[in-house]
């Protein structure tokens, strides 16, 4: 099992061509409390939460842990990008043992359409590749979720197996270690 403490995790911004993939900051709370109220991206996830639950719950820094990127656009965050390990609870491994390092994101809705989330999961999956050789990524998604499903397929990923998990039908797929994401 892969824990974030066990690999160094990058103590400096990853630029691409048009983001910055940083660490957390206070003056990310907002774009959290969006992120996370939004019907759109809760579509997908199990639905959106109330602002009011948000605004009580939400820590002062949101997200500042290893293994979550905020994905910053001209000094804004508008996404969010982790690279936390696969409960061994959760259906879906390509290890006996399970703990598989699973690639999650989620974009503010004004952001879809830009090729943000492509340009952000590379560098991600790049910098995962580099830090931890040899190490297979996940994703699961919902099969209906077309656009997650193109981009798993644009970062390399391919189907292991469908299950039904959350009361929907999951899509499973792994990026082989050597897969290029860019």
């Amino acid at each position: 099992m892969i824990e974030p403490g066990t690999f160094t995790w990058p103590t400096t911004p990853i630029p691409t061509e048009r983001l910055v993939l940083r660490a957390s900051e206070a003056r990310d709370r907002t774009a959290f409390v969006e992120l996370f109220a939004s019907p759109e991206v809760g579509t997908y996830i199990g639905g959106a939460r109330t602002r009011d639950e948000l605004e009580r719950a939400m820590p002062e820094v949101p997200g500042r842990r290893p293994s979550c990127f905020v994905v910053e656009l001209d000094g804004t965050m508008i996404g969010m990008i982790t690279l936390d390990p696969r409960g061994a609870e959760r259906r879906g491994h390509v290890r006996p043992e399970a703990g598989e390092t699973e690639l999650g994101y989620l974009f503010l809705p004004e952001a879809w359409g830009h090729g943000y989330a492509f340009e952000a999961c590379a560098a991600a999956l790049n910098w995962f590749t580099r830090a931890r050789p040899g190490e297979p990524v996940v994703l699961s998604t919902q099969s209906t979720n077309h656009r997650a499903m193109r981009l798993a397929a644009r970062l390399g990923f391919t189907e292991v197996e469908r299950f039904e998990e959350y009361g929907a039908e999951q899509w499973f797929g792994v990026r082989a270690p050597a897969t290029p994401a860019g």
